[in-house]
């Protein structure tokens, strides 16, 4: 660094975090090996949004800037021989966005330090990145308590002249959660055919548009679940949960060009059929009643008795009526990565449905009093907790199998038919 043998930015307390209005300060620490002639020491603390049309690109077609301001802490002079500490201190606007980076844009913020030399002498510069949380708190948003559902009926033809009628409805026990809580999903397949159906897949998926001249969308799978088939003429239920990874929020106030959202897909392979639940991901959990129950179904096989009110009737709730019997649909296989990035293999049994189960520990917030602080969803995900600590990245590579990272949604070869018998006929058989 020629004359300097140390240049560095140091914040208060190593705080890394900060959140919307709070102060940011910290020292600009100089060591020189022999003396520096300046014209000025400049401090600029920034903050902007870039988003781009290409992937990992250098440059962005669109920006937006939430924080620019400069102080100097030292005017002409000479810095002699020796160490030299120059404080700063600068106030986070009230209404900036949370951070993030993903492939097709960013929102950052950072403090440059720059030694203004004189004509013809090189200046110095030195950056360092800071990080803004602006918290989404779930009860805030309206009716986000409430349970969820929506029901999608498919009429298809097989066999060249048989045709038949399925019904797929879906609820949810809330409509916001944070990372390490448990969404809880109630399905029910009404198979009013004479075919089995393919089996049944539920996937957490999040939606980023990247608003540019032309706005790029990328979806990305973030866990899924599989279900068996349900066999022709019969009403199954499939009760299954998904633990929310650490994720960015929904909504990044503040900013005008990258939308997040989050929403459940429940599909069908065969015939195909799709609903979808929006979500919230938030950073503050809803404040829960304890007497809170989890989704029931509205439809009631006979001789089970309801644990709650039939939910509002649904027109398509007579498919189930003509002696259908009601049985238990086996869950197949997880897809969902632990927050260390390695893939999770679980049983079925690891994710069974059961009013006020928690996430295993291992998902477990490791500090309740300081939320984890998610940053990407793209190649790397540092994550921070509040306090005098130092940043600590992960060594989670990704969250999703890449090649879910631009489709449209995860299209995968199916089982063939004698797959899908083998592997459900034993659980459906043991009911009959």
């Amino acid at each position: 660094m020629g004359k300097l043998q140390e240049f560095d930015i140091t914040f208060t307390n190593n705080k890394v975090v900060y959140g919307p209005g709070e102060s940011i300060s910290g020292k600009v620490k100089i060591r020189t090996t022999e003396s520096l002639q300046f014209k000025a020491i400049k401090v600029n603390c920034h903050g902007s949004c870039g988003v781009s049309n290409t992937a990992n690109s250098a440059t962005y077609n669109v920006e937006e800037q939430y924080l620019n301001s400069t102080l100097s802490v030292a005017e002409k002079g000479v810095l002699g021989v020796g160490e030299h500490s120059f404080p700063f201190q600068f106030v986070i606007p009230a209404a900036v966005p949370t951070s993030f980076e993903g492939p097709f844009g960013k929102i950052v913020y950072r403090v440059k330090v720059t030694i203004d030399t004189p004509r013809f002498s090189k200046d110095y510069k030195i950056q360092k990145p800071f990080y803004l949380l602006n918290m989404l708190n779930l009860n805030e948003v309206p009716d986000i308590a409430d349970h969820s559902s929506v029901v999608a009926t498919k009429k298809f033809s097989y066999l060249l002249v048989k045709s038949g009628t399925v019904m797929l409805k879906v609820g949810s026990d809330m409509k916001g959660y944070i990372p390490g809580q448990v969404i809880k999903l109630l399905t029910e397949i009404h198979n009013k055919s004479g075919k089995d159906t393919g089996c049944v897949l539920a996937s957490l998926i999040q939606r980023v548009t990247y608003k540019t001249n032309k706005p790029v969308v990328d979806l990305r799978t973030i866990a899924e679940v599989e279900g068996a088939k349900v066999k022709a003429g019969k009403h199954a239920e499939w009760k299954e949960q998904i633990i929310v990874p650490p994720l960015p929020q929904s909504q990044l106030t503040g900013c005008n060009l990258i939308d997040i959202i989050y929403f459940i897909q429940v599909s069908l392979r065969y015939p195909e059929a799709a609903v979808t639940l929006p979500i919230y991901i938030g950073n503050i959990a809803l404040n829960q009643s304890p007497t809170r129950s989890t989704p029931t179904s509205p439809v009631r096989a006979a001789g089970v008795m309801p644990s709650a009110p039939p939910a509002e009737e649904d027109p398509g709730d007579d498919l189930c009526a003509g002696g259908f019997t009601s049985e238990e649909l086996p869950t197949k296989s997880h897809s969902q990565q632990d927050p260390s990035g390695q893939a999770v293999t679980m049983s079925p049994s690891a994710f069974s449905y059961a009013p006020g189960a928690a996430a295993p520990p291992s998902h477990n917030h490791p500090n309740a009093s300081a939320p984890l602080f998610c940053l990407s969803t793209g190649a790397t995900i540092p994550f921070f907790t509040e306090g005098n600590v130092a940043p600590t990245p992960t060594s989670c590579s990704l969250i999703l199998p890449p090649e879910y990272s631009t489709s449209d949604y995860p299209h995968e070869p199916p089982p063939s038919y004698e797959e899908s018998c083998s592997s459900a006929n034993s659980s459906f058989n043991s009911r009959q």
